[in-house]
C-alpha cells in the first residue's frame, strides 16, 4: 500500500481561486456541527463554504437529494465553481442528484466513508423493530441488495476522490461487515466505478471527517484533483 506523504501535506500551499464554493454535507443522524472542523479549514483558505444542516431522517434519498443539494447550490454565489465534501449518506445524496440533474459549474467531490456499494450492516438490521424510527427512510435504503439506492446508481462521471476508514469503534456492527471496515461501511463498499482517486486511513466512521490528516487530504483533492502520496 502506498504511504501518505504527510510532510508534503503540511507544507503544500496551493491557493484556491476566488470564485470557488465548497459545500459540506454531513451524514445520517448527524448535523452540520460534525463538519465544523472541515468548514474552518476551508474558510482559512479564503473559500466560500456552505455547511448544510438537513433532516437526514425525514425523507427517502429520492426526495432528500434535491432538497439538500438545491439548497446548498443556491447558497453559493452565482458563477462559482461548486465543490462537495461529504460524509457517509451525504455522498449518496450527491451521487443521486448528479445522476438525475445537471449542475452547472460542478468542480470536484470528496466523499468520506460513503456507502457507495451499500452496507451489509443495513442488510442485517433494517428489519429490526425501531430501525426505521431511528434511521428514517433513507437509512433503510443503504443496503447492498438490488433494491437499494446504491445498487440502482451507475458509475460516477465527475471528479471524485474517496477516503475510507479502516478503524472501528463499533465491534458489534463490524461483525456484519467484511474487513477492513470503519464500523459502518467496509472499505470495499466505499469504492465506485469512475472514481479518480482513493485512500484508506486508520480512522472510524463517526469521526473520520474531524481528523486533521483527512481534512488536509480533502483540501488537497479539492485543490488539485488528487490525494498526496509518497
Amino acid at each position: 500500500m502506498r504511504h501518505l506523504l504527510i510532510i508534503f501535506l503540511f507544507v503544500s500551499n496551493i491557493a484556491f481561486a476566488t470564485n470557488e464554493c465548497v459545500v459540506l454535507l454531513h451524514g445520517l443522524l448527524r448535523s452540520a456541527s460534525s463538519m465544523e472542523k472541515m468548514e474552518h479549514a476551508f474558510l482559512k483558505e479564503g473559500v466560500k463554504v456552505v455547511n448544510v444542516d438537513y433532516p437526514s431522517r425525514d425523507y427517502p434519498v429520492e426526495a432528500l437529494a434535491p432538497l439538500v443539494i438545491n439548497k446548498a447550490v443556491n447558497a453559493c454565489p452565482d458563477g462559482n465553481t461548486i465543490h462537495f465534501v461529504t460524509h457517509s449518506l451525504g455522498g449518496i445524496l450527491v451521487r443521486y442528484y448528479l445522476e438525475h440533474h445537471e449542475l452547472s459549474g460542478l468542480g470536484r467531490v470528496v466523499m468520506l466513508a460513503p456507502p457507495n456499494k451499500g452496507s451489509e450492516a443495513v442488510d442485517s438490521l433494517k428489519d429490526f423493530p425501531g430501525y426505521l424510527l431511528l434511521n428514517g427512510p433513507a437509512g433503510t435504503q443503504l443496503g447492498t441488495g438490488d433494491s437499494s439506492i446504491p445498487a440502482k446508481m451507475g458509475p460516477v462521471e465527475f471528479e471524485l476522490g474517496i477516503i475510507a476508514g479502516t478503524r472501528t469503534i463499533n465491534p458489534i456492527l463490524s461483525l456484519f461487515l467484511p474487513n477492513p471496515d470503519d464500523g459502518k461501511v467496509s472499505v470495499e463498499s466505499t469504492k465506485v466505478e469512475g472514481m479518480k482517486d482513493f485512500i484508506a486511513v486508520s480512522h472510524s466512521h463517526p469521526f473520520i471527517m474531524q481528523m486533521p490528516l483527512v481534512i488536509k487530504q480533502a483540501l488537497r483533492f479539492i485543490q488539485t484533483g488528487e490525494f498526496a502520496y509518497e
